[in-house]
C-alpha cells in the first residue's frame, strides 16, 4: 500500500522489451539498502516489484497486462519517474490510500496558470468517471492529489508549487496521457451498494429494509 506522497523522482536507466514482459531498470536517489529485492515500488503509480538490487538501481518486471492499462509502454530510457516506496506499518499517512493499481489512463485537456499554482484538467473514461467526486481524492502518476471539480467524464486538479517541485506532474504537456488510480474506498461503496440484478438501490429496497422515508 502507498499513501500517494513521492518520494523520488527517479529515471529510467534502461528497458529490456521481452516477449512476455518488459523489465525497467531505475535507478534512483533512495539510500543504498532502503530498497531490496521483492519490495514494492509505485513506479509512476503503478505498483512494482524490485526484483534485482544493484546500488541506486533497482530492476521491476511489468507484465504485458500492466503494459496495456498504464503508461510505462510509451516510457524511453531518460524519462523521469515517480516513486514511492510501500508505506511501513508504522508510517504516517500523509495522503489518502493507494493501492498501485491503475485504474485507466487519463488525457490531460487543459492546463492554465491559476494565482500561485497550476489547473489541470484531465478526461477520462465514463466508466472511471463513476468514482470520482468533488473533493474527493485521487492518484494521478502516483501522486495523491484533490478533485477540485468534476463534470461528467472529466475533472480538474491544482497543483502547487510544493507539489511542483517534488514531482513530475508539471513536465506534462496537453494531450499527454498520464495513470490515474481512483479512491479505493469509493470503489468498495460502489461494490457494495450494487445489487446482483444490476439495478443498484431504490426506494423499493430501501423500504423492504427498514427505511423510512422522512426518517
Amino acid at each position: 500500500m502507498f499513501t500517494g506522497i513521492i518520494e523520488d523522482i527517479g529515471v529510467i536507466a534502461a528497458i529490456e522489451k521481452g516477449s512476455g514482459s518488459w523489465v525497467f531498470v531505475v535507478r534512483t536517489s533512495f539510500e543504498p539498502g532502503s530498497v531490496r529485492e521483492g519490495d514494492s515500488v509505485s513506479v509512476d503509480g503503478v505498483c512494482l516489484t524490485a526484483t534485482a538490487v544493484r546500488g541506486q538501481t533497482f530492476n521491476a518486471d511489468a507484465s504485458l497486462e500492466t503494459l496495456r492499462l498504464t503508461t510505462l509502454k510509451d516510457k524511453a530510457p531518460g524519462q523521469k519517474v515517480n516513486l514511492e516506496r510501500a508505506m511501513t506499518a508504522e508510517g504516517r499517512f500523509g495522503g489518502h490510500i493507494v493501492t498501485g493499481h491503475v485504474d485507466t489512463v487519463g488525457t490531460i485537456t487543459d492546463i492554465r496558470n491559476e494565482g500561485n499554482s497550476v489547473r489541470m484538467t484531465i478526461e477520462v473514461p465514463p466508466e472511471t468517471a463513476r468514482s470520482i467526486v468533488k473533493k474527493g481524492s485521487i492518484a494521478i502518476d502516483g501522486i495523491s492529489l484533490t478533485v477540485n471539480e468534476q463534470s461528467d467524464n472529466k475533472f480538474t486538479i491544482n497543483i502547487i508549487p510544493y507539489t511542483a517541485s517534488r514531482t513530475t506532474i508539471l513536465e506534462k504537456n496537453q494531450r499527454d496521457k498520464i495513470n490515474i488510480e481512483t479512491d479505493i474506498i469509493g470503489k468498495y461503496v460502489e461494490g457494495f451498494l450494487a445489487k446482483r440484478d444490476g439495478k443498484g438501490i431504490d426506494l423499493d429496497f430501501l423500504a423492504r429494509h427498514g427505511f423510512v422515508k422522512g426518517e
